[in-house]
């Protein structure tokens, strides 16, 4: 573990000429699509290690970590079925379980009591206190009781329309409103994102699965406003989530997996709004769907001066989410201990070179180097 109250004593100086830093090491705490991607990518790295992996699946829990993502060589990691079975010292648990905060949080606070710094893909923990603020408050202490710090990130929320739009806002004078729209063709991602929309369902269908909770969509729309007006300190009136909309396909449209017949649901479209004064002064609108004529980001800042940004076609979800979390793996290294939100740590970037270039000398592991 990091401990970053402790002095740190080493015999060579983090420079770009060379460094040689014990390498950041890291858990992996859920090995689905997401945390494989992951893992995935933290492989490419240099100076970060992957130590531990658990999943209690039983199709990953006792097979080799490069087995379960499917890489060509065995890594020496065993997936275990839970934290206590780890038995390894590491620095940071990337956390990739669930969008939800109640499920997250007892994962979380057994990740903190091992002294682990944490990277959660959990939507809800990219601004946890319109969930629970008693949950968002007592991870916060548990964090700082363990001098340890907590992030949810992920590409959305956690960047594409939060984090993104947050710096846009830096270069206005002033700024009467947000529109956020991301629009995604859902027949280039993975069959579970398009079972998460709907995709190929009936209108009944999707109807049902929508008022039981079987299909959630995109969760994190109202984490995203509260997180932009956090930043900007507009004190918002209420958040407003429109209900979930289908949107049908009006011809045949198919993906890899799915075909969806006229008619019939091809994916969803989510609208939230930011209320002040009976107005909305953020909006953002999500729309993903088989078929989609144009894929883009677009970030519209209203304002002096007004700002229009617009990422075509849009980023891609898992390749983002992969990317921003194990980019910030220095910058949560770096960040004071407690729970932290994107606006708080340092600007967001790309992990290129040695992850140990990046990280401050005084959290490196007390490990002294010969």
């Amino acid at each position: 573990m990091v401990d970053k109250s402790d002095a740190v004593y080493c015999s060579k100086v983090n420079t770009m000429s060379g460094v040689r830093y014990p390498e950041v090491r890291v858990v992996l705490v859920g090995i689905g699509a997401i945390g494989s991607e992951i893992a995935r990518l933290l492989l490419r790295k240099t100076g970060v290690s992957i130590v531990g992996a658990v999943d209690p699946a039983p199709d990953k829990a006792g097979r080799d970590l490069g087995d379960v993502i499917g890489v060509s060589e065995k890594l020496g990691v065993m997936v275990v079925k839970n934290v206590d079975e780890l038995n390894v010292d590491a620095d940071v648990a990337i956390h990739a379980t669930t969008s939800f905060l109640d499920k997250a949080y007892p994962q979380i606070v057994e990740l903190l009591e091992h002294g682990f710094n944490v990277i959660s893909t959990c939507e809800e923990l990219s601004y946890p206190y319109i969930v629970d603020e008693g949950l968002a408050k007592s991870l916060d202490e548990f964090a700082r009781k363990h001098n340890v710090t907590i992030l949810g990130t992920g590409i959305n929320p956690g960047f594409i329309m939060d984090t993104l739009v947050i710096v846009l806002t830096a270069v206005c004078q002033d700024i009467r409103r947000i529109n956020v729209e991301r629009v995604m063709d859902a027949g280039r991602r993975r069959l579970q994102f398009q079972k998460k929309i709907g995709a190929g369902l009936t209108l009944e269908e999707f109807r049902k699965k929508i008022s039981s909770g079987e299909i959630t969509g995109h969760v994190g729309l109202r984490q995203s406003i509260a997180l932009i007006a956090d930043a900007l300190r507009w004190k918002l009136d209420r958040i407003v989530e429109e209900p979930v909309k289908p949107i049908l396909a009006d011809r045949e449209v198919a993906s890899s997996f799915i075909i969806v017949k006229p008619g019939s649901v091809a994916g969803l479209n989510q609208i939230a709004y930011g209320m002040y004064r009976g107005e909305p002064v953020i909006t953002l609108d999500f729309k993903a769907y088989i078929g989609a004529s144009e894929e883009y980001d677009s970030i519209i800042i209203e304002g002096i001066p007004t700002i229009r940004e617009k990422i075509s076609p849009c980023i891609h979800g898992d390749i983002g989410t992969a990317a921003i979390v194990v980019n910030s793996i220095p910058k949560v290294l770096n960040a004071p201990p407690g729970l932290k939100t994107m606006k708080d740590l340092q600007i967001p970037s790309a992990v290129l070179e040695d992850m140990r270039l990046y990280i401050d000398e005084k959290f490196h592991p007390r490990i002294r180097l010969t």
